[in-house]
C-alpha cells in the first residue's frame, strides 16, 4: 500500500502488548476497509503483541485478520521519529532511512498499552495529532477507580467500591466486602474486555477472585453489584457531538464478560434498548455529561446501569470500543442513521 502525494496520510495502529490484540486486529481490518482511499491513505502500523515492536506493514489486510501479518513480506520494522517537523516515522530501507509524515494518527488498539493513554503520550510527544482520546483522558477513563471518583463527584451516581494495593491485608479486605455485600464484583483498575473480572457469591471466592484480577494490573477494585441492567451509549464527536440510540445488554446469567461479549452464547444486546423515551433521554443526557467530564475527544463509548427504580448508575468509558461492523458501538450509531462507513469517514474529516 503506497502513500499517495494528494491524500492525507492516517497512521492506524492496530495489535498490541494486550491480551485484547485479536479484538484489535478485527476493528482495524473493518475501519481500514472502510477508508476512503479518494481521500486518505492508511499508514497501516502493526504492533507486535510478545514484545510490543511497530511495524509498517504493506501487505493484504486479510493477513491482519487472520492474524498472519506479521510473517508476511510486506512487514518493516519502523520507529516513531523524535523530530517533531517530521511528526511522523521512520524506516529503514535497502539501507536508506526513509521518513512518513502524518497528517493524523487513529489508534485502533484495545485494552493497555494502547488504550490507556501510553501511546497517545507518545504520538502527543512526537507532534503527530490523535483521531480519538488524548492522553489524559484515556488514562482516566481506564483508570476504573479515578474515573469513579470523578463523576462521583460530579453528581453522578456510581457504584460503592474498595480499592486494593497488593500489600492489602485479607482480614480487612473481608470486612470491606461484607460492608459491600454479596454478591460483588471483582476488577483490576486498568483492563479491558472484562478480563480479570469476578463476579463472586460468597467470601470463599473472594481471595481468588483478588489473585485473578492481580493477574492483569498492579491495584483492584471490589465494587458492589448495582441491581439493574447495563446500557450503552455511543457519543461521536469534539465539539458538535452525535449519540447513538441507547443499547441494552440482556443476560441470562453471571455478567458481560468476554466470552459473552465477542459470542453472545447466553446474553443478547437490543438496539434501541427497551426502555422509555424518557428514559433514553436521561441515559443519553448522563452519558453526555460523562464524556465532557473526562475530557473525551472524537469517539467514546459510555456504559451506564438502570435500575428498577429508573436510577442511573456510571459503570465505565470505552475510549476505544470495538469496531467491527457487528460492535455495540457502530451498532448505536446506526440504529440512529449512520452507517458503519460514514462514522469511519466522519471520525477522519473531523481533522481536515
Amino acid at each position: 500500500m503506497t502513500a499517495s502525494n494528494t491524500t492525507k496520510k492516517i497512521a492506524v495502529f492496530f495489535g498490541g502488548c494486550s491480551t485484547e490484540y485479536e479484538v484489535s486486529l478485527q476493528s482495524a481490518c473493518a475501519i481500514i476497509s472502510s477508508i476512503d482511499a479518494s481521500r486518505y491513505t492508511p499508514i497501516l502500523i502493526g504492533i507486535s503483541q510478545a514484545d510490543g515492536a511497530w511495524y509498517y506493514y504493506r501487505g493484504d489486510i486479510a493477513h491482519i485478520a487472520n492474524g498472519s501479518w506479521q510473517s508476511d513480506e510486506n512487514c518493516t520494522p519502523v520507529f516513531p521519529s523524535t523530530d517533531r517537523s517530521i511528526h511522523g516515522v521512520c524506516y529503514l530501507e535497502n539501507g536508506r532511512l526513509n521518513t512518513i509524515s502524518l497528517d493524523a494518527a487513529l489508534p485502533v488498539l484495545h485494552g493497555k498499552n494502547g488504550e490507556d493513554g501510553t501511546l497517545q503520550g507518545l504520538l502527543e510527544l512526537i507532534g503527530v495529532r490523535i483521531i480519538g482520546c488524548g492522553s489524559l483522558s484515556s488514562a482516566l477513563c481506564m483508570d476504573k477507580a479515578l474515573a469513579h471518583r470523578i463523576v462521583s463527584m460530579n453528581g453522578i451516581k456510581s457504584a460503592r467500591s474498595i480499592v486494593l494495593h497488593r500489600d492489602f491485608s485479607p482480614e480487612e479486605t473481608a470486612g470491606y466486602a461484607m460492608e459491600l455485600g454479596y454478591p460483588l464484583f471483582v476488577k483490576p483498575v486498568r483492563s479491558g474486555s472484562s478480563f480479570g473480572i469476578s463476579k463472586i457469591r460468597c467470601e470463599a471466592e473472594l481471595l481468588p477472585a483478588i489473585q485473578t484480577a492481580f493477574e492483569h494490573d498492579s491495584t483492584v477494585i471490589l465494587e458492589e453489584m448495582i441491581d439493574g441492567f447495563e446500557v450503552g451509549c455511543a457519543i461521536l464527536g469534539t465539539k458538535d457531538l452525535i449519540i447513538g440510540e441507547v443499547d441494552e445488554i440482556e443476560l441470562s446469567d453471571g455478567f458481560f464478560d468476554y466470552t459473552e461479549k465477542y459470542t453472545l452464547k447466553t446474553s443478547s444486546i437490543h438496539v434501541p434498548a427497551r426502555i422509555t423515551t424518557e428514559q433514553a433521554d436521561k441515559i443519553k443526557k448522563t452519558a453526555l455529561a460523562v464524556y465532557r467530564l473526562l475530557g473525551c475527544s472524537y469517539f467514546a463509548r459510555v456504559d451506564l446501569f438502570l435500575t428498577p427504580k429508573g436510577e442511573i448508575y456510571f459503570n465505565e468509558v470505552n475510549t476505544i470500543p470495538g469496531f467491527t461492523a457487528h460492535s455495540r458501538y457502530p451498532n448505536m450509531l446506526k440504529a440512529a442513521g449512520l452507517p458503519f462507513e460514514e462514522v469511519v469517514n466522519r471520525l477522519l474529516r473531523m481533522e481536515e
